[in-house]
């Protein structure tokens, strides 16, 4: 019946159709399971990747500078003077260097054991692998044991054996370049600014170490050489960060311990956090020099020793109002780095966007509150500005929510739409989403699938006016936005206010096809455009209805895509009989409990939340801009630029 189902015949699918890639073969043809995708981000993330390899061995001990040079070909190249990658043969495959396992196999590596390194960003042994299959060129030099060797690869394959070049008495340590591919990328090239950036920011991660940096072809505003070497850390990076704003405290509260010393266990943790009220507060965190842009337990434990500690110290100085203070109020004008270093650090995904290892949020948390405690009470005047701006946002906080169980029915009222919002009936904002749905049909299984009390529901009219490419007269009489700014009560623009917000959650969610997607789209320009600081806050999240049910006995799966359901009904799911397949044409086909079960409640479904992440101010407002402005040379450009990187094999057509 699977056979059938795909469109194959019993006689041709047989063992032929079984198909067995090579390692580089399968970096190649699926990229984004390694560095998540073929976009900018990925092409970047692969310098991130060698010079976490260098980064590793200064935090090890082993290399006082690295060096990364953009060349103008399109080259880069990152050198260390660490000990310098083994080149003798492999014990397992003798015809074979060291330095070729690691560049031509995944999972290989001196990371595993913890016999090399105590503590690295490196984890699964890709890292060098898969930037290599992923480049058209690739050259690594070795200066070891007073030799100097050189090997050579293109897209994952050795060009010929490992060279000895020749004697190196005064040098060390590894040298890689390498040229993405532009098979994988296409047009896209590494950006001077955005490795200027990320070769800054790893010499405050690690003050140990020097970063250089050479450019051949500079940017705007970005040098041509530069050595980076902060002693401070992350102290002297936040302060450079605030420079010129006022702050509550005249040093941030900084500071390091050593996890040996404390738990006998290798790593340490680093931090600094000030509190000023010139800007949004913000925490940037990292685990082994790798950047956690989704935080994690090491960000969890962070903030826990901060609460804790600020509750004490007001318990100790009797201001009974501190006790109100939560981790809401501690963010808000609160500005925090954070970097540990911990043995097999365990990581949600490859590209490592959040930590998930549970003892780092112990160790952190009792490593950071006996600090705190003590610099509070040995710097009182920081200590009282600080406890009284996080009072007066708690009280700020409590009386707009008095305000929103008003404010709740009173919007409910204004908006006298009983066939449009369906409001849940909870009064506090916390824990309260909004799902915009598509359509009445899909508004009507959404009823039947929310829970009452947290959920509610604000079907639209097809697709929302794409607000870039509109005239701004548009966008305050336009039906479907302004009931969507009234069921939001927080306005939009320049009157827009998050204190307003009267949901925790808003969610999209719109049909598993190319209209849903086209929706979704439009509906994220709108926020992104009018509604930014909603994003930021991670208030914005997508749902990810499924696009098929499958059923077989008393089996019974949800699938997302068309490449997901081939695999399922060539493996079957063990039940008995026959795979029965229903396609979702929309939500509205869904019955209540397929799409509570798969979309609404909150123990099972999936949300995707969406966030801006850019190493350049405003180049996502550029993107967007392109893609949905009212210039469509742009995005016609765009599609020609990027056209070859769609997977048509993947594509319902």
């Amino acid at each position: 019946m699977s056979d059938l189902l795909s469109g194959q015949t019993p006689s041709e699918y047989d063992a032929s159709s079984i198909q067995v890639l090579e390692d580089m073969e399968h970096v190649r043809l699926r990229p984004g399971m390694y560095i998540g995708g073929k976009d900018d981000r990925a092409l970047h993330h692969m310098v991130a990747e060698i010079i976490d390899n260098s980064m590793d061995e200064a935090v090890a001990g082993h290399a006082t500078w690295i060096e990364l040079e953009l060349h103008a070909n399109g080259h880069v190249t990152v050198r260390d003077n660490g000990r310098g990658i083994p080149t003798d043969p492999h014990p397992k495959d003798p015809s074979k260097s060291a330095l070729e396992i690691i560049f031509c196999t995944l999972n290989a590596g001196g990371k595993f054991s913890g016999d090399s390194y105590e503590t690295s960003g490196g984890l699964h042994g890709v890292g060098s692998s898969v930037v290599n299959a992923l480049s058209d060129h690739l050259r690594v030099e070795v200066a070891r044991n007073r030799e100097l060797y050189a090997m050579e690869f293109s897209r994952g394959i050795a060009q010929g054996p490992l060279e000895k070049i020749g004697a190196a008495p005064n040098r060390r340590g590894t040298s890689v370049t390498f040229h993405p591919d532009a098979e994988i990328f296409g047009n896209l090239k590494l950006k001077a600014a955005r490795l200027f950036a990320m070769a800054r920011s790893k010499a405050y991660l690690f003050s140990g170490v020097e970063i250089r940096w050479k450019c051949e072809a500079p940017g705007d505003d970005t040098p041509t050489e530069a050595k980076f070497h902060f002693p401070g850390g992350l102290s002297d990076y936040l302060n450079e960060t605030l420079s010129g704003s006022t702050t509550y405290a005249d040093a941030p509260f900084g500071g390091m311990v050593d996890f040996k010393e404390k738990f006998g266990q290798p790593g340490k943790v680093e931090w600094a956090i000030n509190w000023t009220p010139a800007r949004d507060g913000f925490i940037q965190s990292y685990c082994n020099t790798i950047p956690t842009p989704e935080g994690g337990t090491h960000e969890a434990g962070f903030w826990a020793a901060i609460l804790k500690g600020i509750k004490a110290y007001g318990e100790l100085t009797q201001n009974r109002k501190a006790s109100t203070i939560t981790r809401e109020d501690l963010i808000t004008g609160g500005c925090a780095l954070v970097s540990c270093f911990i043995r097999e650090p365990e990581f949600v995904g490859q590209t490592k966007d959040r930590l998930a290892t549970v003892d780092a949020q112990r160790m952190v948390e009792n490593a950071v509150r006996d600090h705190f405690d003590n610099w509070l009470a040995a710097d009182t005047k920081s200590a009282g500005a600080i406890l009284d701006f996080l009072v007066l946002r708690a009280e700020e906080r409590l009386r707009r929510r008095q305000e929103k169980e008003t404010a709740r029915k009173s919007a409910t009222k204004k908006l006298r739409l009983p066939g449009k919002l369906t409001d849940c009936t909870s009064k506090d904002r916390v824990g309260t989403e909004l799902f915009i749905v598509e359509g009445d049909s899909a508004g009507g299984s959404g009823k039947g699938a929310r829970d009452r009390k947290t959920q509610a529901l604000l079907p639209l009219k097809g697709k929302i006016l794409n607000v870039l490419g509109a005239a701004s007269n548009k966008l305050t009489t336009n039906a479907e936005i302004s009931d969507l700014c009234e069921a939001l009560g927080c306005g939009m623009g320049t009157k827009f206010n998050i204190d307003d917000l009267r949901y925790e959650k808003i969610i999209i969610m719109t049909d598993a096809d190319v209209d849903g997607a086209h929706i979704a789209a439009l509906l994220m320009t709108f926020f992104f455009t009018q509604m930014r600081p909603l994003i930021d806050g991670g208030h914005l999240y997508l749902a990810c209805p499924p696009l098929y049910r499958l059923t077989q006995g008393a089996k019974r799966l949800y699938v997302a895509d068309d490449l997901e359901k081939d695999h399922w009904l060539e493996k079957g799911l063990g039940g008995k009989g026959k795979i029965d397949l229903q396609r979702f044409k929309g939500l509205g086909e869904m019955d209540a409990k397929d799409l509570k079960e798969t979309t609404m409640d909150p123990a099972t479904r999936k949300l995707i939340r969406v966030s801006v992440q850019e190493d350049i101010p405003g180049e996502t407002g550029d993107l967007v801009e392109r893609l949905m402005g009212k210039k469509p040379e742009l995005r016609f450009q765009y599609i020609q630029e990027n056209a070859q990187f769609a997977d048509m094999e993947e594509l319902d057509v």
